[in-house]
């Protein structure tokens, strides 16, 4: 197969740009770094484009490779034709790839094997031939043997060989499978169960698999796994047997217009199209079909989490700000840390201002101790267990305070994950596990992306049915989220931690941990340059990872860039050019640059350059903003003073909030109330969308309004539409 020409055509770009993708994927090189430092060699394709390119490739050539494992295995039989080589070469999926198989396939021990073994394959290929003046009951006793008694064996069993030949029949079965994604519907009845009750909504559910939703795909299957729904595929047979009696049965025109008129072998080999069908056809295409569903739901629900978590690790960091954490709890108190600007654990200490203690007021005179000793700006509150009475406390909290204190509720998924891990207790051995909680929490205000990426992804918490998915594939596209995260931010070389380091392009944890072990040995780095005498770490490991590592005050101003080093020549070829230094890049003196290469032409100044458009583009973008850090352009998070309950809302309200989690049927807002309110995809935009991601993404600020408020169930409806203005304070 000649991948890069059919990816080419796929992807809708030149053969060329495919070819040297496939070519830097095979040497070896990172989807992050061929994204952003070989844009000449792709067209300009974007990390999301390589991703999905390296991704398909690799399907490709899992394809080729099962084919060539059904041809070796047809030919070893001695069964192979032109004609089946051919159907095999031009397989588009492995399911075609899988039919073709499936005749030659060894299987386990069968009725129709078992009758092919008795050597009853001949009176089969006699009664299929259906001639009128077949005597079949006569010529089955030439059949007769030690193991075939009688006429009636041997009728069946040839009819066996027939059904399963039915079955396996890889245009058949290609038919049938498009008829019942046309048409087929799945139907759910609810079973007594004490946990059934979830799914009442299921209960006589039925609709068509081609217009069901993935995330009903996925409820019903849990529903299933539960023992609560009973889950059918339903179609109408006659549609199916026509299309299978259209191919096996050979009639004369009387006969088809009446059945009566069937000749002795018509009715055999009706008997058996019928028995294939029921018997082996319709359980297989079922259970496959199920599969199908499944896996295009499952991708669909991966995909929303890639979709999630992507704007969740890209959240603008607080930065500059002295963030006391607060992870909340009942008995055993509220766990307190107080990092500075860096990170770095300033106090920690217990408060105990939720029952059953109730301590408030000591609780208040320790935070404001802490508060001005160490001059807190924020107070980032987990929102698990005791949030809400944890929040109206701070609430009432910062109203006391000499000094502006805001505070927000933050989303502690995983961090009761990171506090018990390997890593936590590394960087904090002498911390017990809320203590660690607490900083965990403080620091994601801080850094969303540094501290989530100690995580393990997968219990973030955003998208859904995350515990249905199929792990490995969960795990592999969530990794790849994190390293685009990752280095399309760029990674402070002298800071960051061996876990945030391994995510950089080129490295792994080994090399990660090197790399901090030389910085520890030797001090902090001065330049990309030395990351050359770190153990373990070789010219090609440096060449995918420097453009995307950051050093401050470095002494080359082009090491706190994304531009890579192999481009450093070309920076000077172009500071030179328009009689700039790097020292104006430092002090800001290059804002010129845009202009003077747009009046001479960015073709002419990149060939003076020696680099191509897309990295003098590049270039040029880094010079005017050294140290840039793409977040800063993002909406900044919405920081609190004060607490509203679910029981103060009322409808027609209209509040600013934060999108937590964006799903199949909606997204999810937090607007201060402690419960998330849902704005259903009916509510998100007055145009039609087909699917909420359209318009909203975890971590957008948006102005919703209240459409319903039940109590009873603790939901909130909201909408999106009309609510372009706030209501101001005297309203």
């Amino acid at each position: 197969m000649d991948f890069a020409q059919v990816l080419a055509t796929e992807f809708n770009m030149k053969l060329e740009h495919s070819s040297n993708i496939i070519k830097f994927l095979d040497e070896g090189c990172t989807v992050p770094f061929i994204a952003r430092y070989r844009k000449e060699w792709t067209g300009s394709c974007d990390d999301q484009k390589v991703r999905n390119f390296a991704d398909r490739l690799q399907y490709l050539r899992n394809l080729d490779k099962r084919k060539q494992e059904v041809i070796n295995s047809i030919t070893e039989q001695g069964k192979m034709t032109d004609e089946i080589m051919n159907d095999i070469e031009n397989a588009l999926t492995q399911t075609d790839v899988e039919d073709i198989y499936r005749p030659f396939k060894q299987k386990k021990k069968t009725r129709a094997s078992e009758a092919i073994r008795k050597g009853l394959q001949g009176l089969a290929d006699i009664i299929l031939k259906q001639s009128n003046n077949c005597d079949v009951r006569k010529e089955a006793e030439s059949f007769l043997n030690e193991e075939v008694k009688t006429i009636d064996d041997a009728i069946s069993g040839a009819k066996d060989i027939i059904a399963e030949m039915v079955s396996d029949e890889p245009e058949l079965r290609k038919v049938i499978r498009d008829i019942y994604q046309k048409n087929a519907s799945i139907k759910c009845t609810l079973l007594e169960n004490e946990n059934a009750k979830t799914y009442d909504m299921y209960d006589g559910f039925d609709e068509k698999i081609s217009k069901i939703p993935s995330h009903r795909i996925l409820a019903i299957n849990r529903g299933e796994k539960e023992d609560c729904l009973k889950v059918k595929l339903e179609i109408n047979d006659e549609i199916v047997l026509n299309q299978i009696d259209r191919k096996y049965l050979k009639l004369t025109k009387e006969a088809r217009e009446d059945k009566e008129k069937y000749n002795e072998c018509n009715k055999l080999v009706k008997e058996a199209c019928d028995d294939g069908f029921y018997r082996l056809l319709q359980p297989s295409l079922e259970r496959e079909i199920r599969t199908l569903l499944t896996d295009k739901a499952n991708e669909q629900a991966i995909k929303m989490f890639d979709n999630n978590l992507r704007p969740l690790l890209l959240q603008p960091p607080l930065k500059n700000k002295v963030v006391l954490g607060l992870d909340p709890a009942y008995r055993t108190g509220c766990k307190i840390a107080v990092v500075d600007q860096t990170g770095k654990v300033l106090d920690k200490c217990v408060v105990y201002p939720t029952p059953p203690q109730n301590k408030t007021a000591e609780a208040t005179v320790k935070l404001t101790q802490l508060i001005d000793k160490y001059k807190v700006d924020v107070i980032s509150i987990g929102n698990g267990t005791a949030s809400k009475e944890s929040e109206i406390f701070v609430a009432d909290l910062i109203k006391k305070q000499s000094r502006k204190v805001s505070y927000m509720v933050v989303n502690e998924a995983g961090a009761s994950v990171y506090s018990a891990s390997k890593l936590g207790a590394e960087e904090f051995p002498t911390y017990d596990v809320a203590e660690r909680s607490a900083v965990s929490i403080a620091r994601r205000l801080q850094d969303p992306l540094a501290e989530l990426i100690k995580i393990d992804v997968k219990s973030i918490g955003v998208g859904q049915y995350q515990h249905d998915m199929p792990q490995a594939r969960l795990g592999e596209v969530l990794g790849w989220v994190v390293e685009d995260c990752v280095n399309s931010v760029g990674v402070d070389l002298n800071t960051a931690s061996y876990s945030l380091l391994s995510y950089v392009s080129g490295l792994n944890k080994g090399i990660a941990k090197s790399i901090v072990d030389y910085r520890v040995a030797n001090g902090e780095f001065t330049s990309r340059e030395q990351l050359l005498n770190v153990p373990k770490l070789g010219a090609k490991a440096y060449e995918q990872c420097a453009g995307f590592l950051r050093i401050i005050n470095g002494k080359n101003i082009l090491d706190n860039t994304a531009v890579h080093p192999e481009s450093y020549d070309a920076c000077k070829k172009l500071l030179e050019h328009y009689n700039m230094k790097e020292e104006d890049v430092a002090n800001n003196r290059v804002q010129a640059l845009p202009n003077l290469i747009e009046k001479e032409g960015y073709d002419k100044v990149a060939e003076i350059c020696g680099v191509g458009e897309p990295t003098l583009i590049d270039i040029v973008k880094e010079l005017l903003k050294p140290g840039r850090d793409i977040r800063d352009e993002l909406p900044k998070p919405v920081l609190r003073s004060d607490v509203m309950d679910i029981t103060d809302l009322k409808e027609g309200m209209v509040f600013k909030g934060t999108v937590r989690n964006v799903i199949d049927f909606g997204a999810f807002v937090d607007i201060g109330v402690h419960q998330d309110g849902l704005v259903h995809i009916s509510q998100i935009s007055k145009d039609f969308i087909k699917h909420p991601s359209e318009a909203l993404k975890v971590g957008d600020v948006v102005n919703v309004k209240i459409i319903g408020v039940d109590l009873d169930k603790n939901r909130i409806s909201l909408t999106i539409k009309n609510c372009d203005q706030l209501p101001t304070e005297e309203e």
